[in-house]
């Protein structure tokens, strides 16, 4: 987890890094699939989210064939 997790007090680390090279998916392309910019999806992938639509959710779980539980996991 990056160090802005500490400070922020939550354990939500984004998988998306992992599960776009386990896809061979760029970020621009799943930003395409999903309708939103690639710079909030940016935000998301490097953990500096602070909230998240369940539809912007389900829209990416569905484009890279994944549950949320694959794209967002609880630390410790």
């Amino acid at each position: 987890m990056s160090p802005a997790d500490l400070d922020d007090g939550h354990r939500i680390h984004c998988r998306l890094d992992e599960l776009l090279a386990e896809r061979g998916m760029t970020l621009t392309e799943l930003a395409d699939r999903v309708g939103i910019t690639v710079v909030n999806l940016s935000v998301l992938k490097n953990d500096r989210a602070r909230a998240i639509r369940f539809t912007t959710l389900t829209a990416i779980c569905e484009a890279l064939d994944c549950d949320v539980g694959d794209v967002l996991l609880v630390g410790e």
